[in-house]
């Protein structure tokens, strides 16, 4: 288990959740969607890092959805942790973003196409902050190995993180391979399962990414069974009217049907 300050039921045996919006698209959204996942991760006793991208920088079409501002959206992130006494996350792209977000939020997530850039790693590890860098779609688990050291050598204290999102399949389409999670475990760090972004299927002729919710929780329950320390789940009041990723996300009535039967799965292997 991760060992974050606010990070709660660190104690339980359930595996961890990284949960929340694709983006923060305004606070009252944010604030309710953070509500409503604190209240069912205090009733499952499974611990909670609210997530959220305060700017999306890898858009498939110029005019996609990037984001509300980059302060009002950092200070809305760091309102939800505030609030509630929870973790959050978010992504940075660029090396001089860290600082800035580690101002406001517990984890920096690197994303899976940036996972080999020398210089952003450093500079998050340089905040002290927790590190989660997401797998890229063209590398195996074991290839992970170097990312994670390129953090430890800037600051060997640093809380590494390790997340699977599906690995690239042909055109339009990613596959999971559930052997880079013992891959990656081998490290000494937790593994997370992305669940949403390994359904998508990039690069659409519409230029807006689609995706396979209905198979949200076979993913789920499949990493689960093999051991997967964490989960991460993009969930939204009404997917269909997110402004980025809906086609993949789980919408946030059906969060709290899925984690009850993931804690039965989480006791089974035990």
């Amino acid at each position: 288990m991760i060992q974050l300050s606010k990070l709660r039921h660190t104690d339980s045996p359930n595996f961890f959740l990284m949960a929340g919006p694709c983006a923060i698209e305004g606070r009252d959204m944010a604030l309710q969607i953070a509500e409503r996942i604190v209240t069912i991760t205090d009733k499952l006793r499974i611990p909670y890092i609210f997530k959220g991208s305060y700017r999306k920088a890898n858009r498939t079409k110029a005019n996609s959805f990037t984001g509300i501002g980059d302060e009002l959206a950092l200070s809305i992130l760091n309102e939800v942790g505030t609030t509630f006494n929870i973790p959050t996350v978010t992504d940075i792209h660029e090396s001089d973003e860290a600082a800035m977000a580690a101002e406001a939020v517990d984890v920096l997530q690197i994303p899976a196409f940036l996972c080999r850039q020398t210089e952003l790693l450093e500079a998050a590890a340089r905040t002290g902050k927790a590190v989660n860098i997401k797998k890229g779609q063209f590398l195996s688990g074991e290839s992970m190995h170097f990312a994670a050291e390129k953090v430890h050598a800037i600051n060997p204290e640093a809380t590494v993180i390790l997340t699977d999102r599906g690995n690239s399949f042909g055109y339009g389409d990613l596959v999971v391979d559930y052997r880079n999670i013992p891959a990656m475990q081998s490290f000494g760090v937790p593994v997370v399962m992305d669940c949403t972004h390994s359904l998508q299927q990039p690069n659409q002729s519409s230029g807006v990414t689609g995706g396979k919710p209905a198979l949200i929780a076979t993913i789920a329950k499949a990493a689960i069974a093999v051991g997967a320390d964490g989960l991460f789940i993009e969930t939204h009041p009404d997917p269909s009217c997110a402004k980025s990723d809906g086609a993949n996300m789980l919408p946030l009535d059906q969060l709290e049907g899925l984690l009850e039967r993931l804690v039965r799965v989480r006791e089974a292997i035990l």
